[in-house]
């Protein structure tokens, strides 16, 4: 699914528009316009409890309101073995479904973690 991106992803100011594939319920790629791959993606809630406040100028650029169909992921950059790749829970991407729009949103008290930390 396509999206176009709202508020410039750091490190990728000039992306406009962004491919979300996802792999099942917990793992996706988020391509750029030409099918390069920009990063791996988590669903965070497969892994832990995750909330947080959603700045308002991103609830505004992507319209969101108490009935939009949101789906958030994280960065995951992988390593071997798998429980050392490191999820990034500091800066979330939000993709609201209902209008195809997303963004990045970098947290203050959220940090990093290894993938470890949630495997038993």
């Amino acid at each position: 699914m396509k999206f176009t991106v709202k508020k410039p992803i750091p490190g990728f100011e000039n992306l406009n528009e962004v491919e979300l594939n996802k792999i099942d319920e917990s793992i996706a790629v988020l391509k750029d316009g030409n099918g390069k791959v920009l990063f791996s993606l988590i669903n965070p809630f497969v892994l832990r409890e995750y909330s947080f406040d959603v700045p308002a100028d991103v609830k505004a650029l992507l319209e969101i309101n108490e009935n939009s169909n949101i789906e958030i992921y994280n960065n995951i950059v992988m390593k071997e073995p798998v429980t050392e790749s490191i999820v990034n829970f500091k800066a979330p991407f939000l993709f609201n479904l209902d209008n195809n729009t997303c963004a990045q949103v970098v947290l203050d008290e959220e940090k990093f973690a290894k993938l470890g930390d949630f495997i038993k």
